[in-house]
């Protein structure tokens, strides 16, 4: 089955999970896969609950939401999503070579005694211990913007001064390049790394926009997880 009851936080966060390694519901880029799911949501997701799934929304919504023109045929939002039920957890002694010894339930004897429980509960916080103190990985994706000018007078140069002069933590500004688009026009396409936690490429966007003696408009190329 796909996605379901999405007007719940149970299904939100299905899709939550579904988009931790994700940028789009198929494949690297917008379709109507994306517009589908966007109209099953009743709202947008909760930031602080559904991390991935509110990023995802917040994009979705700033090219159109319900209405954006991305390319594709629309179907049910329960056509897509995981194709089915996450497999039952494996028993606790195949986790790792760390916790092959560790007995989370002990026996099946519904009389154990005292010592017993004692001892199930204390290897149970050594393992939720372990667990916890692992690092979790760095959530980043990669986004390339084009940053079109005014018209063909346009200091491109000193566009892509002030679009470097943006530093934030969490930013990290890559390769750019001059694109022609026509009549003698050029939009400067460049690349940025971006911590998902600490820098909104919405907001991103939008400072780039302030500077307006270059800058017409920005769009998102693409946007990918690294």
């Amino acid at each position: 089955m796909g996605f379901s009851a999405l007007d719940s936080d149970a299904g939100v966060a299905v899709l939550n999970s579904y988009l931790e390694e994700r940028s789009y519901i198929e494949g690297y880029t917008a379709t109507q896969a994306d517009v589908a799911v966007f109209e099953a949501l009743k709202g947008a997701p909760s930031a602080e609950k559904f991390p991935h799934a509110a990023r995802w929304y917040k994009h979705v919504a700033a090219h159109g939401g319900k209405k954006a023109t991305f390319p594709g045929t629309k179907k049910a939002a329960s056509a897509y999503g995981p194709a089915g039920a996450p497999a039952a957890p494996a028993p606790a002694a195949a986790a790792d070579d760390d916790e092959n010894d560790i007995d989370l339930f002990g026996s099946d004897d519904e009389e154990e005694d005292a010592e017993k429980q004692a001892e199930v509960a204390r290897r149970l916080a050594e393992y939720n211990a372990k667990k916890a103190a692992k690092p979790k990985p760095v959530a980043k994706s990669m986004v390339i913007l084009d940053v079109k000018p005014w018209d063909d007078e346009t200091d491109m140069k000193a566009m892509e001064e002030s679009v470097r002069s943006i530093q934030k933590e969490g930013l990290v500004w890559g390769t750019a390049k001059l694109v022609a688009i026509g009549y003698g026009i050029k939009k400067l396409q460049i690349t940025a790394v971006v911590e998902d936690d600490k820098v909104s490429v919405d907001e991103l966007t939008e400072e780039i926009q302030g500077f307006e003696d270059y800058v017409q408009s920005v769009d998102i190329q693409a946007f990918n997880k690294l």
